[in-house]
């Protein structure tokens, strides 16, 4: 809901980073502790590399329409 409802890349990325630390607390609660930071680790990690690009795509003066 948070990446939808706002066009800005930084609301977008808090929005993902908040749903997989959420998730990873639910796997947390249910035991398996080891793929829960296995799995945030590389979704955040996937995440950062997009939030860079779109953040740097943004600042970029001549792709602006």
């Amino acid at each position: 809901l948070a990446v939808a409802s706002n066009p800005s890349p930084y609301y977008g990325v808090v929005g993902l980073v908040v749903a997989a630390v959420a998730g990873g607390g639910w796997l947390v609660s249910l035991g398996v502790s080891f793929v829960s930071l296995v799995l945030v680790m590389v979704y955040l990690g996937g995440m950062l590399v997009v939030f860079v690009y779109s953040v740097s795509l943004a600042a970029d003066p001549i792709t602006k329409l």
